[in-house]
């Protein structure tokens, strides 16, 4: 095996490991060398791949990143299939599959609130506007969104709202471990979320 295979199965080790231990124990409450041991390294290797724990960090957060913007992201494809704003329940499933299948990445979103106040993620935050719209505006259906969309709704808001409200439900769900925090089932919460945000709370 050549030096840079070795190197590269090394890194994506630590990354693993380093994903598991700080989304269940926090970045303070880990350390370097619990990292290289999960890893099955020494943890000169893992300071050589990595100048300190915190570039570890980082590498996690920017992983998770890479994933959020990919085509095969479940939220991503359920977006390019046309599911908003006529089918927001399979959003919402999207959604669910979204958190369940990157839960530990998630958590580490959590963990960056609580013990960097946010410094890693604020720049991912801050462009988000900007990513929703360049989705929306290479889309094809970006017409027919407008149209259906009351006048002076705007669809990167609209569709950032519903992100935002279905992916932080499942988040509660799944990441926090608090089932039914609705007081009701998942399921019929979904489909009461999905007519709210199709016709509002108010009488018309």
């Amino acid at each position: 095996m050549h030096q840079q295979d070795r190197s590269d199965r090394s890194r994506k080790a630590i990354l693993d490991k380093a994903l598991s231990l700080f989304s269940k124990q926090g970045y303070h409450g880990t350390s370097i060398r619990e990292v290289a041991t999960a890893a099955g390294l020494s943890t000169g290797i893992v300071y050589h791949l990595f100048p300190d724990k915190e570039a570890i960090f980082r590498a996690l957060l920017e992983r998770y990143f890479a994933v959020l913007a990919a085509p095969d992201f479940p939220f991503n494809k359920a977006l390019a299939e046309g599911a908003f704003p006529d089918d927001l329940e399979k959003l919402g499933r999207a959604s669910r599959e979204s958190v369940r299948r990157y839960k530990a990445y998630v958590a580490l979103i959590y963990v960056d609130v609580v013990e960097f106040e946010g410094k890693h993620i604020r720049r991912f935050y801050s462009d988000m506007a900007h990513r929703f719209e360049s989705f929306m505006t290479g889309h094809p259906g970006e017409a027919a969104l407008r149209k259906k969309l009351r006048p002076g709704v705007s669809p990167v808001s609209a569709v950032m709202l519903a992100s935002r409200f279905l992916l932080h439900y499942y988040a509660v769900e799944i990441v926090f471990g608090v089932k039914n925090h609705f007081g009701k089932n998942s399921d019929d919460v979904l489909k009461e979320i999905a007519d709210m945000l199709r016709h509002g709370m108010l009488r018309s």
